[in-house]
């Protein structure tokens, strides 16, 4: 979980590697959501992408 929070804490801050970790670990989730009656949407998977970018960017992190 703290390996988690430090990768995030990097892509919030501009790790171009963190933030492409983090897009690796989530990309069968992106893939799964971008497929539409079993056909692969790929501008959905764009979409997807982007509004996953931004999410990180966003991100509160607080302390536990």
């Amino acid at each position: 979980m703290a390996e988690f929070i430090e990768m995030l804490g990097k892509a919030k801050n501009g790790d171009s590697k963190a933030t492409e970790e983090l897009l690796n670990m989530y990309r069968p989730l992106l893939y799964k959501e971008s497929l539409i009656s079993g056909i692969f949407d790929e501008d959905l998977f764009q979409e997807l992408c982007i509004v996953f970018l931004t999410c990180i960017s966003k991100f509160k992190i607080v302390d536990f």
